[in-house]
């Protein structure tokens, strides 16, 4: 058994977090692709197909990520050893009995039960090397875990109650709340990996009001959706997510060199961030009242800017912390492209068609099947 703890995947928290999350969001959106159009036969999860959708892609397959980014950088910033062996075996569990929790034949409260000590599992263990280290710099990213769980029981309360707007609220405030933490990381990560990778001097420095107002004004964005201000257009709220997609373009901007385009580890994360623009401005359209559909903003943010992002952040960080260089193969560079144009299905082709749905799942599985094809090996040999 401690041969088993001790194997490489169970090192260090990228390892495993990236492999479950990368096939369950293949895996879940197959399931939920297949539904819509009539062909699932199987089980139906506790409380039905759309509650378990809703709740598995943003705290099944983004936290699993969001997890596994963070238990390997906290130990890059505090310079403790990250969770390993047993400990993080554990973690590993109690997010797949949450995801089993849904298909088994019990109560719904139990089902709610399961699915509660992830997140406060994880801030407590980030949490602990923070505070140990004095990373007081990286308190937010606590502040952020914490809110997610806080969304997370919103949602799950909805369920135990069968009241659907509580549910959506939840869901899209904890969708929100991934965007501000894209913003957090993003900010941080991308420039430097575009300084690295083109061999640039760093960046020089930029006052830090700029990325201050985007998380405050990201965590009033999830907080306006949590207490239902989003649940009709509200034209004065348009101008909160007009400064936020004014705040990213900036970003983008200082951000931008024409070298990165021959490099596809550097324009998949950039192209993803952009699509946080494209979720701001439809929010803003939508609150002005100049768009139908709310869900398109919230897939252009979903599919495309946090689906992309995810998928550039982990071909990278799985090269880079295994000690391979940092060159993805041809089949990895087609799964970047496939899961953008999985958003632009999403977003642009629905309104006008029913194939854009299956496309749009059809893309997006791929996309990440790709990540398991050419990264399962990566992730379960030891370090290059």
């Amino acid at each position: 058994m401690g041969n088993f703890a001790s194997k490489p995947v169970f090192s260090l928290g990228f390892r495993p977090f990236f492999l479950a999350g990368a096939g369950f969001a293949a895996l879940a959106v197959a399931i939920w692709g297949l539904w819509l159009y009539g062909r699932w036969p199987g089980i139906e999860p506790v409380g039905g197909m759309l509650v378990w959708h809703r709740h598995e892609m943003p705290f099944g397959f983004a936290v699993a990520i969001i997890a596994g980014f963070l238990l390997t950088a906290v130990p890059n910033w505090t310079g403790r050893r990250g969770l390993n062996g047993w400990p993080l075996i554990g973690l590993v569990l109690v997010w797949l009995l949450a995801r089993l929790a849904w298909l088994m034949p019990i109560p719904s409260s139990l089902v709610l039960i399961f699915q509660l000590p992830f997140l406060p599992l994880l801030a407590w263990v980030l949490g602990c090397d923070l505070l140990a280290a004095g990373k007081r710099e990286n308190y937010p990213i606590l502040l952020m875990i914490s809110l997610l769980a806080g969304c997370q029981l919103m949602t799950l309360w909805g369920l135990q109650t069968h009241d659907d707007g509580l549910q959506r609220r939840g869901v899209l405030a904890a969708l929100w709340l991934v965007a501000a933490l894209m913003s957090v990381i993003g900010g941080r990560v991308i420039p430097f990996f575009i300084q690295r990778g083109l061999n640039r001097p760093p960046l020089p420095a930029s006052s830090p009001l700029p990325t201050r107002v985007l998380l405050v004004s990201g965590l009033l964005a999830a907080v306006s959706v949590a207490v239902g201000l989003n649940d009709a257009p509200r034209p004065w709220l348009s101008l909160l997510f007009v400064l936020i997609g004014v705040l990213h373009l900036w970003r983008l901007w200082r951000w931008h060199d024409r070298a990165m385009w021959r490099v596809p580890l550097l324009w998949s994360l950039y192209v993803a961030y952009a699509w946080l623009v494209v979720a701001v401005v439809a929010m803003a359209l939508w609150h002005a009242g100049l768009m139908l559909q709310q869900s398109l903003a919230t897939h252009a943010l979903a599919v495309g800017a946090i689906g992309g992002l995810i998928l550039a952040m982990i071909a990278r960080v799985s090269l880079g912390h295994t000690g391979r260089p940092l060159l993805p193969s041809k089949a990895m560079v087609a799964g970047f492209a496939l899961v953008l144009l999985a958003g632009v299905s999403r977003v642009l082709l629905v309104p006008f068609s029913g194939v854009g749905l299956g496309l749009a799942a059809l893309l997006w599985c791929s996309a990440f099947g790709l990540f398991l094809l050419g990264y399962t090996g990566v992730l379960l040999k030891p370090r290059a």
